[in-house]
């Protein structure tokens, strides 16, 4: 599976701070045996997200395409409207099923606003910003999120 990391924090793109989020999915992507393609850390910006997020899915280049960051309460935080913005179908159960499990971790958890979405044939995954949150959740939905590419590509 081929997979692009977009990390939206706007201080990283800056290079101001490390992308330990992109850098865990990247981890655990490649531990997975899966194709990390595109890795890139961009600014927290709802046009340039979903405009990087539907030329990665229209051009075919991932199949998979996880996100972290810009997903909670600032007011600049604006991953979940820039992927609902380009999506073609939500997938609504992987962002409930994420914070359901993840409030077993922490109560902060609820107030993530991730959002999920098939475009084309690329599925978009928003994923925590924080590196521990990152691992948990990608760890839990993995398993799903790979059924479901292979279900999205018609080979399942």
């Amino acid at each position: 599976m081929r997979v692009a990391i977009l990390t939206a924090n706007t201080a990283i793109y800056r290079e101001q701070e490390e992308d330990k989020g992109g850098k865990a999915i990247k981890k655990i992507m490649e531990k997975s045996g899966e194709q990390v393609v595109f890795m890139k850390a961009v600014p927290n910006d709802r046009k340039v997200l979903s405009t990087i997020m539907q030329r990665m899915a229209d051009g075919k280049i991932a199949d998979l395409l996880l996100t972290t960051g810009g997903a909670g309460c600032a007011s600049d935080d604006c991953t979940p409207e820039a992927t609902i913005d380009i999506a073609d179908r939500l997938v609504p159960g992987i962002p409930e099923a994420m914070r359901a499990y993840m409030m077993s971790l922490t109560k902060r958890s609820m107030l993530n606003r991730c959002a999920a979405g098939i475009r084309g044939e690329t599925l978009i995954v928003n994923l925590p910003g924080k590196e521990g949150a990152v691992k948990a959740a990608l760890e839990y939905l993995f398993p799903e999120i790979q059924h479901a590419v292979k279900v999205i590509k018609g080979e399942s």
